[in-house]
């Protein structure tokens, strides 16, 4: 909790630093819900300010955006902050970090050890008894077709980003799994990718963009055996996503998502996931995960 606090104050002393300048900022409150079902709800505040500006169209708004984040839910809270440094119109460069920490409700799992007792999983910790954090660098290219033929119905857009981070429970001893935001309980301290590709068309109407979202994620950390439980394979999701602008501060998505999910043989598949054995033959299928919204609100 103390690191929370002191995270809180550097970003209140931010604030008050950059009111003193001539760096735009924005804010925003936003709220994400789901089928599954869950509900998160947020507060970012952004600071964007020129950087190593240049006289062409590919470097006039070069800037670095600063946004601190916080976030709560019915089991977790986090705060993090991410830098984005804009050297180019179609290339971006990001650092950030993030802490948190959870509680839990009956059987719904905020934070805590995923223990093998029996072949099953059984939930260790307890509220607020640890600490979930995130170190990352990514860089993103974005590209617009407006931007070589402008008008605005000629913005089909297509942006890709790609993540390599560490995550941590400050519980967990190296090989050691847990759980976090009610998730499957299968991470592990260490290297993650992470890599998305979105392709959209934007729209000046109250339905401002319809695009499809490709979403990977994998573990980089070495664990012995892991290809036995197909903890080397590239998990997927892939959504498509409808945006509506309701005005100029409101806004709203929707995202139906499908994710990929492994196949084990008959004899495993309800073990202690370490502990099943992946069926080679037809290792994975594709599955209807959920639907979801996102309402933000800009001020």
């Amino acid at each position: 909790m103390k690191r929370i606090a002191i995270f809180i104050l550097i970003a209140l002393i931010s604030q008050a630093v950059f009111a003193q300048t001539d760096v735009t900022s924005s804010s925003e409150v936003n709220m994400q819900i789901s089928t599954l079902p869950e509900i998160k709800f947020g507060f970012t505040q952004n600071y964007i300010f020129p950087f190593m500006q240049g006289e062409s169209p590919l470097t006039s708004d070069n800037n670095i955006n600063i946004a601190l984040t916080g976030e709560i839910s019915p089991l977790t809270l986090n705060v993090n902050a991410k830098a984005v440094w804009t050297p180019i119109a179609f290339l971006q460069f990001s650092a950030g970090g993030l802490i948190g920490t959870g509680w839990n409700i009956g059987e719904l799992t905020g934070i805590g050890l995923n223990t093998n007792v029996g072949n099953a999983s059984v939930r260790d910790g307890g509220a607020f008894d640890g600490i979930h954090f995130k170190a990352l660098f990514g860089g993103t290219f974005q590209f617009d077709l407006a931007a070589i033929f402008p008008g605005e119905w000629n913005h089909v857009v297509l942006q890709t980003y790609h993540e390599i981070n560490y995550m941590g429970y400050s519980r967990a001893n190296t090989g050691q799994s847990w759980f976090y935001e009610n998730d499957s309980g299968e991470n592990m301290n260490g290297f993650n990718y992470y890599g998305n590709l979105v392709i959209g068309y934007q729209m000046p109407l109250f339905l401002n963009m319809v695009a499809f979202l490709a979403e990977a994620n994998l573990n980089m950390y070495d664990t012995p055996g892991r290809d036995i439980w197909g903890d080397d394979l590239i998990r997927w999701t892939f959504s498509g996503i409808l945006s509506f602008e309701i005005t100029q501060q409101f806004s709203a998505a929707i995202l139906v998502q499908f994710i990929t999910v492994r196949n084990f043989t008959e004899e495993t598949k309800n073990l202690f996931y370490q502990n099943r054995v992946l069926n080679t033959n037809d290792k994975l299928r594709l599955e209807f995960f959920r639907v979801a919204a996102a309402l933000t609100y800009k001020f």
